[in-house]
């Protein structure tokens, strides 16, 4: 009997990954075939993506997919949020694809305000206030390059514009598309009031997808280059939206943190919250699959760590700086949600200087620093849980993380410490797990997102933390 593969594309901040999978006496069995490199580079003043470079890695990816044999019946990609590409009407790039973490949209949030009063935006969006979101890296381009939105005739999140070359279909898909801070929470459609408000012209932002929508085939040229072809499946697009789509869990009890370069912490919903008291507390409705809501608080995360160790020319491993946090004697603490952790010049002078802002012991040695992180993110897990049980109005008793980021013991332990919560670590997968999902359900594999569920948990390590 044929055996039917499954390819997810999964991009992280550092590098994007192929995961092959299918499934096996009930069982989902995964196999990493292809991994390549990420990260921003400087162009003209700005942090951008290398995109042709990326999609190089894409379709070396999918001729190993080739040699090795293994067909995918269907493959989607994922990556993280806001970022974009606007294409002119041949389809050809304009401008830079700059990154999220560049300093472009300073002061574009009092631009955005006075068009549109920031109550009245999470009234529509239920979106979080967050610096990097689309809409203020929209402004910015309207501010200072308003020729590039003059020539352009469509703009793609970053997995849709890859999906675009891929198939010649470019179609924003759901969850990303609700980071861009542009869609309606009610109607789950890009706002046209509100693009019109802002000046935004609607021409650039087509219909939306849902998950497991199938855009298409490969194109022919794409087919000969791989040697391959197959169906192209919308997954939950955006990375977060996968990881949650693939919590080993069905029951309305639990809460989750996506861990990695940022922490995700939140709980599952069937209608937004747009309410003034949600967005004084900064939550998001981001879109999830089966129209599902993340309701979730956008925390720093590990990118602190990551900052650390490439700071220190990767002289220690990640556990080697989680030992020596463990064995440092510091119990300053530091918002991680302040801005100047977003893209610092130095991460270690920045945690620095803000213990020493707060009238705290400075660290001085790295694992005193490696301390102050891994205190300052699990006291703000705690933050935010007290929050998410308030606004909600009830209590949740156990905590799944989900994500390489549920590899970190030393952290796992701190934040059950601190939270006080049941904890879970598992699946390390989860956003490769939860694109696969969404195809495996597109195909008939599994018949709901809940039995897909069951199956990741019985296929997978879930281990409670001690």
């Amino acid at each position: 009997m044929n055996t039917t593969y499954y390819l997810a594309i999964d991009f992280g901040a550092s590098s994007g990954r192929h995961i092959l999978a299918h499934v096996e006496n009930g069982k989902i069995v995964l196999e990493e075939v292809h991994r390549f490199k990420n990260g921003f580079v400087e162009k003209n003043g700005h942090f951008c993506w290398d995109t042709d470079k990326l999609f190089e890695g894409i379709i070396t990816g999918m001729k190993k997919c080739a040699e090795l044999g293994k067909i995918p019946q269907s493959m989607g990609i994922d990556t993280w949020g806001v970022d974009f590409v606007l294409l002119d009407e041949n389809g050809a790039v304009l401008g830079d694809t700059v990154a999220y973490r560049d300093s472009r949209t300073d002061g574009m949030d009092e631009e955005v305000y006075a068009l549109v009063p920031e109550t009245e935006l999470y009234a529509k969006t239920g979106i979080q206030k967050a610096m990097y979101n689309t809409i203020y890296q929209l402004m910015s381009l309207k501010k200072t390059e308003p020729a590039l939105l003059d020539k352009a005739a469509q703009l793609l999140m970053i997995p849709a514009y890859f999906h675009y070359r891929l198939t010649g279909v470019g179609v924003n898909e759901y969850t990303l598309a609700t980071t861009t801070n542009l869609v309606n929470a009610e109607t789950k459609e890009w706002d046209g009031e509100l693009l019109d408000k802002l000046g935004f012209p609607r021409r650039l932002f087509g219909r939306i997808g849902k998950p497991g929508e199938v855009l298409g085939k490969l194109t022919d040229e794409i087919a000969k280059e791989v040697g391959f072809s197959c169906n192209v499946v919308l997954p939950a697009t955006h990375d977060t939206g996968s990881a949650v789509a693939a919590v080993p869990a069905n029951d309305d009890d639990f809460l989750y943190i996506s861990s990695g370069t940022w922490s995700l912490l939140g709980v599952e919903r069937m209608i937004p919250d747009c309410s003034e008291a949600s967005r004084k507390l900064n939550f998001t409705n981001e879109g999830g699959v089966e129209y599902r809501f993340r309701y979730l608080k956008n925390i720093m995360g590990l990118w602190m760590l990551q900052s650390i160790k490439r700071e220190l020319n990767d002289e220690y491993g990640f556990g080697e700086l989680s030992d020596l946090a463990r064995e440092a004697k510091i119990n300053s603490l530091v918002d991680v949600d302040d801005m100047r952790f977003l893209a610092p010049k130095s991460m270690i002078d920045t945690v620095k200087a803000l213990c020493a802002e707060g009238g705290q012991q400075v660290p001085e040695t790295v694992g005193e620093v490696c301390k102050v992180v891994y205190l300052s993110l699990s006291d703000c897990y705690r933050k935010a849980i007290e929050q998410m049980e308030e606004v909600t109005g009830r209590t949740y008793s156990r905590l799944h993380i989900v994500g390489g980021g549920c590899q970190d013991g030393y952290l796992n332990e701190l934040t059950a410490k601190a939270t006080g919560k049941a904890v879970y670590a598992g699946p390390i997968e989860a956003t490769a797990l939860g694109n696969l999902l969404v195809q495996m359900l597109a195909n008939g594999e599994f018949t709901s997102l809940a039995e897909g569920r069951e199956a990741i948990a019985r296929s997978f390590d879930v281990k409670p933390v001690k």
